[in-house]
């Protein structure tokens, strides 16, 4: 149908723009020039939890959990948090609310808090684990389109501090590790954390059969295949 049509068009587009924002900043963090390790989308799973995250980035003394953003459009984050984008369509400008990705961020982070504790047995070590982990992990989200103009003018200062665009990614992480009073890790240590994520993570498949199957005749499911992430 017409309707499952202009559904799976926007899909694609929906994918093709995420995978542009990801390149881009997989292009900054190439050139970082800084040692660190790079996990690329990394699904994590507990119970009924899960993260789909998009880059998780060990450094000498910081992780960053990074969600990317490639929006269209430009971004307004006003005093309460909200996230408003502003699209021009056929001359006129549309605005609309678009669910907080630090909000999404935090959910993350949570949830790595939560696997990484069970790994834990030693008591002191596990005390030390909670009582630290908010110094070593920051979360963060990254603006991946180049024309997104960024608003956050009204922003609080925690939130302002969680929002950048691609272009100031590797400044923030050198600045941030800078700042940061905590004790470096060696390469040997950055690579063990590297491995504890990727222990953790699950293959995960989408099924676009499964999702537009509502709308889609029978004929018309031949051409729509499931998508393993790689």
């Amino acid at each position: 149908s017409k309707e499952a049509t202009n559904k799976i068009e926007q899909e694609i587009r929906f994918v093709k723009a995420g995978i542009s924002g990801e390149e881009n900043i997989a292009f900054e963090l190439k050139h970082s020039h800084m040692p660190m390790y790079i996990l690329h989308d990394l699904y994590l799973e507990d119970g009924e939890l899960s993260a789909q995250i998009d880059y998780l980035i060990v450094t000498k003394k910081l992780t960053f959990i990074i969600e990317c953003k490639n929006l269209v459009g430009n971004i307004e984050i006003n005093s309460k948090g909200d996230f408003i984008r502003t699209m021009n369509i056929n001359g006129r400008n549309i605005k609309e609310g678009i669910y907080s990705p630090i909000t999404q961020n935090v959910r993350h982070l949570e949830l790595i808090k939560l696997l990484r504790g069970k790994r834990k047995t030693n008591v002191i070590s596990k005390a030390l684990f909670d009582k630290f982990f908010y110094d070593n992990y920051k979360t963060l989200v990254v603006l991946a389109n180049p024309k997104t103009v960024l608003n956050d003018k009204y922003a609080k200062k925690e939130v302002k501090e969680q929002v950048i665009r691609a272009d100031q990614l590797i400044n923030y992480i050198k600045s941030a590790n800078a700042a940061s009073k905590i004790a470096a890790w060696s390469l040997s240590d950055m690579e063990d954390i590297s491995k504890s994520f990727l222990d953790m993570h699950l293959e995960k498949e989408r099924d676009y059969t499964k999702k537009f199957s509502s709308l889609i005749d029978k004929e018309g499911t031949t051409d729509i295949a499931k998508e393993k992430k790689e």
